[in-house]
C-alpha cells in the first residue's frame, strides 16, 4: 500500500489508508513492525490506519507492516506493507540579508557584472529551490541570471548624460507547492565619474 504522501501539517486522527483483506472469516488487523515512533494506529476490524500525532518531515518516509489474522486462530495471518511519505509544506518566504543595497558602478565600462545576490529560504526541496528576477527597474540596462542572481549591466553608462543612479527591485522566488512565494531586495545602483 502506497497512500497518497500526507502533509507536514497533518493532524492526528487523518485518515491515511484502509487495508482490506479477503478472507472467509473476520480478521484482526494490526501494526506489526516499523512504526517505531508511533505516528499510527488501526482500527483491528475496519482495518483503517490514521495517524496518532504530529508528523516529523525528517523521519518519513516511514515504511511498516500491517498484519491480518485469523481471528479465531492466531497462527493464519498474511502481512503487507504500508509505505507513507510527508511532504514538506512551504512554510518560508525567501529573504535577502539585506533588503537594500548600494553598488557603484564606473561609467563606460562594458556590460559587466555587479552584484550577485543571494536569498535564503528554510524550506527543502522544491520549496527552497529559488529562481531570481526583476521586479521593477529598467530591464533594457540591466539583466539577472535566474539561478545564480547575478545581477548584470547590459549596456555602458556615461556619468554625464544619462541619470547618475537606477533603483532595480530583485525578486527571489521559490517553487513552493502549493503556491510559490518571495523575497525582495532593492539595489541601487550609482554611476560614478
Amino acid at each position: 500500500y502506497q497512500p497518497a504522501p500526507l502533509s507536514e501539517k497533518t493532524l492526528p486522527d487523518t485518515f491515511v489508508v484502509q487495508i482490506s483483506a479477503l478472507y472467509k472469516v473476520p480478521v484482526i488487523y494490526s501494526i506489526v513492525s516499523g512504526d517505531q515512533k508511533g505516528y499510527f494506529i488501526i482500527d483491528s476490524s475496519a482495518g483503517v490506519i490514521r495517524t496518532r500525532k504530529n508528523l516529523k518531515l525528517e523521519d518519513f518516509p516511514v515504511i511498516f507492516s500491517v498484519r491480518a489474522r485469523d481471528s479465531s486462530n492466531a497462527s493464519i495471518f498474511n502481512d503487507v506493507s504500508v509505505s507513507v511519505e510527508v511532504i514538506d509544506e512551504n512554510d518560508f518566504s525567501p529573504i535577502f540579508p539585506s533588503s537594500l543595497l548600494e553598488k557603484r558602478l564606473e561609467e563606460n565600462l562594458p556590460a559587466t557584472q555587479i552584484v550577485q545576490l543571494k536569498a535564503q529560504d528554510n524550506d527543502t526541496g522544491r520549496n527552497g529551490f529559488l529562481t531570481y528576477g526583476i521586479l521593477s527597474g529598467d530591464r533594457l540596462k540591466f539583466r539577472i541570471d535566474e539561478a545564480t542572481g547575478i545581477l548584470y549591466s547590459t549596456v555602458s553608462f556615461d556619468y554625464e548624460e544619462e541619470p547618475t543612479e537606477y533603483q532595480v527591485v530583485i525578486y527571489a522566488e521559490d517553487d513552493g507547492i502549493p503556491e510559490k512565494k518571495r523575497g525582495y531586495c532593492t539595489v541601487v545602483i550609482k554611476i560614478t565619474d
